[in-house]
């Protein structure tokens, strides 16, 4: 599976949910398949949305909070990981679209792209509930089932052709403020 079509099936499955979607081509294929003002598209930080996910959850406990990251994302902020068991908050989910590489950078592969297991460095550090997919049927069984915890994507390496998001980040902030604001009343 691609990983636009990964966040196509997200995005149509996830539209009561706040999502923080992680830098560069992610953003870009996310904004292009379901823009919407409850969307936090990071435009910097690479490997910080679990842990700006986890602060929102934890600001909006009535929403369900999906962070979406990168394997290589996450291979930098692998501390929000136990951060994530600790506090197993029942409103965050956090999917990883692995494909193995650094997409938004050249395709690199990631270490951990030869051997080893997302899956199991979530379990390992405590998370309550960890899934890996491979198929787009399963994905979709996966977001309707989950409450919290940990969906592992595994997607192919490769870049939509997409626009920018056509937001600055002060838009971005301003509007996805607006819209969890809303949520609240």
């Amino acid at each position: 599976m691609k990983r636009i079509d990964a966040l196509e099936i997200i995005a149509s499955n996830c539209k009561d949910s706040l999502i923080i979607c992680n830098i560069g081509f992610p953003c870009r294929e996310l904004c292009s398949v379901g823009d919407r003002p409850e969307t936090f598209y990071m435009l910097g930080s690479m490997g910080m949305s679990s842990s700006i996910g986890l602060g929102v959850a934890l600001a909006a406990p009535h929403k369900k909070v999906i962070s979406i990251d990168g394997d290589g994302a996450v291979l930098m902020n692998l501390g929000s990981l136990v951060t994530i068991a600790s506090l197993d908050l029942d409103n965050y989910v956090l999917i990883i679209l692995d494909n193995g590489a650094y997409g938004s950078t050249g395709s690199q592969p990631t270490s951990l792209s030869k051997k080893g297991s997302l899956c199991q460095i979530a379990s390992g550090a405590g998370v309550s509930y960890v899934e890996e997919v491979k198929e787009k049927e399963e994905l979709e069984v996966a977001l309707n089932n989950i409450k919290k915890g940990v969906i592992v994507v595994k997607i192919e390496v490769g870049n939509s052709q997409v626009p920018l998001v056509p937001y600055s980040p002060e838009e971005i902030k301003k509007n996805f403020m607006a819209a969890v604001s809303q949520q609240v009343q």
